[in-house]
């Protein structure tokens, strides 16, 4: 059983014929998500016109390494730790991954866009800013490092794979996590950084209706239309659909 569809919207460059599925898939480990992302990249590879998906997806604690990640970023010995960490094939370096933080994984085909990473890096850091900017935050870039920033903290990382321009892995924004995680890292390998979180500068806020916020956010800067029908789904729907 796949889990639910949360949104279906049509992409109006190709009218009627591009549809973007939105899922909330919830509280899932981060190897179930994972899996879960390939399997449908492998869908698209073979059949490019499957319409895209949009995951969004909270992780218990995890850290993550790109692909060309050094271990030198770790503060802790892999030799006595006892957490999980996945060395995975998106860019960038290691990062760290709780609840209270968003992660939004893009399965997209960039040919219905445009075919240069480039434009969709910036276009995913335009949909964190634009959605920030609604919280009265003002987020902004960094020349030569990717993610987007707040007050020189980063509040958002980002780091992708694309194979024949199908996208995944993706961002992960800050809400409203414990961020002592990252304390055991250099994130992303940049130092004399610090990062943040959106509920430092808004402690109201409500991460459900950030996600609500997120996915209208992510539909504008694409250029997409969307079409509600409101459904959840869960770790374990998400596990039967590889069944």
């Amino acid at each position: 059983m796949k889990p639910k569809i949360i949104n279906k919207t049509k992409h109006n460059k190709i009218a009627n014929s591009r549809v973007i599925e939105v899922e909330d898939l919830g509280l899932v480990p981060y190897k179930i998500a994972w899996e879960y992302q390939q399997k449908l990249v492998k869908e698209r590879l073979k059949n490019p016109e499957l319409p895209d998906k949009l995951l969004l997806v909270e992780h218990p604690t995890v850290y993550t390494l790109g692909t060309g990640s050094t271990l030198d970023n770790l503060k802790f010995d892999l030799n006595n730790f006892s957490g999980e960490i996945y060395r995975t094939e998106r860019g960038g370096e290691v990062t760290f991954h709780c609840d209270g933080q968003i992660v939004v994984y893009p399965i997209l085909n960039l040919y219905y866009y445009q075919q240069d990473l480039h434009w969709y890096l910036r276009q995913l850091e335009e949909v964190i800013i634009q959605l920030l900017a609604q919280y009265d935050v003002k987020g902004q870039r960094i020349n030569g490092l990717t993610g987007v920033w707040v007050n020189d903290e980063k509040i958002a990382a980002i780091g992708i794979k694309v194979k024949r321009w199908i996208t995944m892995h993706g961002f992960a924004l800050n809400v409203c996590c414990d961020l002592s995680g990252f304390d055991q890292i250099i994130p992303c390998g940049i130092k004399n950084k610090f990062v943040t979180r959106l509920s430092h500068y808004d402690p109201d806020v409500n991460i459900l209706e950030v996600k609500e916020e997120l996915v209208k956010t992510f539909f504008q800067v694409f250029s997409v239309v969307t079409l509600k029908t409101q459904e959840s789904s869960s770790e374990k729907k998400v596990a039967q659909s590889d069944q």
